[in-house]
């Protein structure tokens, strides 16, 4: 079927239903994904971009990647032509909040992958030790993507609906499992604004934390962004929103779709990164698979809930945040290694086990994070 006839189908009178265009989107995606990684595992190669894993800072750690100084980085540029070409054929880009979604996630690709050529072509100037964009510069960059979807999320929804209370449940925080919500509907809704770019930028990192075994992160986003896909399908639904006690958004269910293909590419990219690895994600993959996941996450406003789904990523983020702390309040680590995951790598579990358990974790938060739908 030419690509004319598809978007025809997914624009026009004859649009396929949006559960057929997210199953189609996904599989797509993971299609386009398996087609485009040799090419591009190979390019990265011939770019000369190996991952020289000189960590210098901890011999251990050195010791334990020495395995991995001829993978290349930067492979988080497969998910671009995979989510991007499956969003083409399936998303309903006249819905402004897929456009966001694609343009954050190259906003987000583009920030890691200059970090990403920084770190290899300083490499060899900083004594062993990478050397990307400096820590704040990153923030800003983070800051600065996440804020502008933030602020275009709050602009779409104040179009929406003139209607104050509409506008109210739209700015307002739902607390997982209650009844509760914080509203944050004053000021024409821009402190929602702030708080979805406290999240975007939270999951980029924690995502980006997360990325240091063969598949853990990306086995992660798969079971993640399944779960969100099932979500935004029940949140855009106005029928099913009012079953369940979730607040609707209109066209919300787009996201669905968003969720699949995410899903289906981070599916095509275990083909390439599982152990061993043929190709990193890089900065390039993690900041982007994070942040879009943060955006899924506020557009079909379940942002609290993300913190379930996303339980792995939550849990090696605090990892690094309690490590510095303690370490610099009492002069004690809490962890062997941190992120959590180098914790049990250091005890001696095998990497293939970790990134397992690691992936039954992310697969029971996922379930956790459906049962929200459920109970109030």
């Amino acid at each position: 079927m030419a690509v004319a006839e598809i978007t025809l189908l997914v624009s026009g009178d004859a649009m396929l239903h949006v559960v057929q265009r997210t199953a189609f989107a996904g599989a797509l995606a993971c299609a386009i994904g398996l087609l485009c990684g040799p090419i591009i595992v190979r390019v990265l190669k011939r770019l000369r971009t190996q991952e020289t894993v000189e960590k210098s800072d901890s011999p251990t750690l050195a010791d334990l990647s020495k395995g991995k100084r001829d993978t290349p980085t930067m492979g988080g540029v497969l998910f671009l032509p995979a989510v991007g070409g499956a969003l083409a054929c399936f998303g309903n880009l006249e819905n402004p909040q897929v456009l966001h979604a694609l343009l954050g996630a190259i906003g987000f690709c583009l920030i890691g992958a200059i970090d990403d050529v920084l770190k290899l072509t300083r490499r060899g100037r900083t004594d062993g030790k990478k050397s990307g964009i400096s820590g704040r510069g990153k923030m800003a960059l983070q800051v600065g993507v996440s804020a502008a979807l933030a602020f275009a999320l709050v602009s779409t929804m104040n179009q929406s609906s003139s209607d104050p209370e509409v506008r109210r449940q739209l700015f307002s925080i739902t607390v997982p499992f209650t009844t509760m919500s914080i509203d944050l509907s004053f000021a024409s809704g821009w402190p929602y604004a702030i708080f979805c770019t406290l999240i975007m930028v939270g999951t980029s990192n924690a995502v980006n934390l997360t990325d240091g075994l063969d598949g853990l992160a990306p086995g992660c986003i798969v079971l993640a962004s399944a779960a969100f896909a099932i979500i935004a399908y029940a949140v855009g639904r106005s029928d099913a929103a009012s079953h369940l006690h979730i607040p609707h958004v209109d066209g919300a269910e787009e996201m669905a779709v968003v969720a699949a293909a995410l899903a289906g590419a981070g599916v095509a990219f275990l083909w390439f990164n599982a152990h061993p690895a043929q190709v990193f994600l890089g900065d390039t993959g993690s900041l982007a698979l994070g942040g879009l996941l943060g955006y899924i996450a506020c557009a079909t406003k379940q942002e609290l809930v993300l913190p379930i789904v996303g339980g792995v990523f939550v849990a090696e983020a605090l990892s690094v945040i309690l490590q510095v702390a303690s370490f610099k309040s009492r002069g004690k680590r809490i962890f062997r290694c941190a992120p959590l995951h180098h914790h049990f790598q250091f005890g001696g579990m095998h990497e293939v086990k970790i990134v397992t358990r690691f992936w039954i974790v992310a697969g029971l938060c996922a379930l956790a994070g459906l049962a929200t739908l459920t109970v109030r």
